[in-house]
């Protein structure tokens, strides 16, 4: 499983110019299953995508296709994490 998370680097303005084909993107990357969750940080500084693909080279070119990465309107940083407890809600997440 994989965090992503997005920060801005540029004014909320821009962020919001391309909110929609972001958004467009995002629920792309849902239908195909690649992602799990996703939202903004609070304080809006950029936003969190939780993945549970199994390749940091699959998903970091699945992120290069972002238009937030394409247009530079913001830094990634991908962890990659073994979730090894969960709620009974979230035994799905789960990894052996």
């Amino acid at each position: 499983m994989f965090i992503v998370s997005l920060t801005y680097m540029v004014e909320l303005e821009k962020v919001d110019e391309l909110l929609p084909q972001h958004v467009e993107y995002l629920k792309n990357q849902y239908e195909k299953g690649n992602f799990i969750a996703s939202g903004r940080k609070v304080p809006r500084t950029g936003g969190i995508i939780l993945s549970k693909l199994n390749s940091l080279e699959k998903l970091q070119n699945i992120v290069n296709e972002d238009p937030f990465k394409i247009n530079n309107i913001a830094k990634y940083d991908i962890q990659e994490f073994i979730p090894s407890m969960t709620s009974h809600d979230f035994i799905n997440l789960k990894e052996e």
